[in-house]
């Protein structure tokens, strides 16, 4: 028997600029220079008329789960993590040679090994189940999810491959890839991302060998669940894979930041399988919130923020009924995401209307465009716009107020 820690480091896709051109944290705009031209509204997003989802040369049979899309799909293998000198690389890079000189096992060699070249198309079972994660739990909705089938999907998280990982017989690792997930469309979110995540598992006389009594101490018990452990940790095992997870994470942030670091822990839990916490680093003069399950960092590099917003946005709203059936926000985003591609920076809720007698419920949204090389025009938005609103209509079924 074992307990474990586990830690993710989350980096957002942003709209930070390197001078050469290298999107921070994300995918180069499959636009690029093409933009640069007129933008027309020629592409509209169409329903998937195949009986199949191909990728990396798997067939994946629809069914009414099914909901990525093909921009989703064309983001798949680019594997920028791999890439390397891309930032992504070199930050993956500099946390592996980390862990390779800090963490040594018994005969000199690395206690961790990494895996970086996992497939990203995996089971709900993988995903979910296997992870303990609730039949009911939010997490699992197709509003959330890109999902190929209702069997296979595409990662949320690199946790996913956690107890593959750990059943091979591994106690220490690193896993790194890109995970998905629909979410709201503003600077801070994509809905593509890069995990990089560490387990190490311990024995019960690896985490209590050097405490006072504690051959007489348990790591699991048969309790009651509480904010801060699960029914099944005793709370000596919660504090002692806490402590050392501080520890771990505090020697990993100056390690990338430096010295000198201001740190303030906020909190430290076991919700589920695995210790989630909330903690604050003061990097040059700013504080940067830590949470989850990891380090989530809006921006990786802030020096480049102005050369994104150097050109001006363009605003236009969107107002439409919403249809009889159930209705997804995120499937609005993704179709905006899928016509509008890196030219939208934001997408708001700003209005909810229902009509006094028929009762039908209106949305209406604020999209924001922006190029990062130039300013757009209001033509060219407009014709954008146009193909998003007719898009709207075609495949979310909705009545426009256009």
């Amino acid at each position: 028997m074992a307990a474990s820690w586990n830690f993710m480091r989350v980096v957002h896709y942003s709209k930070t600029v390197l001078s050469q051109g290298v999107q921070i944290g994300g995918i180069t705009s499959d636009l690029g220079h093409a933009l640069s031209r007129t933008i027309t509204s020629s592409f509209v997003a169409k329903t998937p008329t195949s009986n199949t989802v191909e990728l990396l040369g798997k067939a994946y049979p629809r069914d009414d789960y099914s909901n990525v899309t093909e921009k989703i799909l064309s983001k798949v293998g680019k594997n920028l993590h791999n890439q390397r000198y891309h930032p992504l690389w070199l930050i993956k890079e500099r946390i592996k040679d980390h862990f390779y000189k800090q963490y040594i096992g018994r005969f000199g060699t690395p206690l961790f090994s990494v895996y970086d070249d996992l497939s990203p198309v995996v089971t709900v079972e993988q995903n979910f189940d296997r992870l303990l994660i609730p039949q009911d739990h939010p997490s699992r909705r197709k509003g959330e999810n890109y999902y190929m089938n209702h069997i296979h999907m595409l990662r949320a998280h690199t946790s996913a491959h956690q107890w593959d990982l750990m059943h091979s017989g591994l106690d220490a690792f690193l896993v790194v890839g890109d995970v998905y997930r629909r979410d709201t469309i503003d600077s801070s979110h994509y809905p593509i991302f890069h995990q990089m995540e560490g387990v190490r598992l311990f024995s019960n006389h690896e985490l209590f060998s050097n405490i006072k009594d504690g051959e007489s101490l348990q790591l699991f018990e048969q309790g009651h669940r509480t904010a801060h452990k699960q029914e099944t940790h005793t709370m000596e095992a919660v504090r002692l894979v806490e402590f050392n997870l501080k520890q771990v994470l505090t020697k990993l942030v100056t390690n990338l930041f430096g010295d000198g670091l201001e740190i303030r822990w906020v909190d430290c839990y076991f919700p589920f399988t695995h210790p989630s916490f909330e903690m604050e680093i003061n990097f040059q003069g700013e504080w940067m919130e830590v949470l989850g399950c990891g380090v989530m960092e809006q921006q990786l590099v802030n020096s480049g923020t102005e050369t994104s917003l150097k050109y001006p946005p363009v605003i236009n709203d969107i107002s439409f009924w919403l249809p009889s059936e159930k209705y997804s926000e995120n499937d609005f985003y993704d179709l905006v995401r899928t016509i509008g591609g890196d030219l939208v920076e934001k997408v708001v809720l700003i209005d909810k209307f229902t009509h006094p007698k028929t009762k039908k419920v209106s949305h209406c949204y604020r999209i924001t465009y922006r190029h990062l090389e130039r300013t757009l025009t209001q033509l060219e938005v407009n014709r954008l716009h146009r193909a998003i609103e007719e898009s709207a209509v075609q495949e979310l079924g909705v009545e426009g107020r256009f």
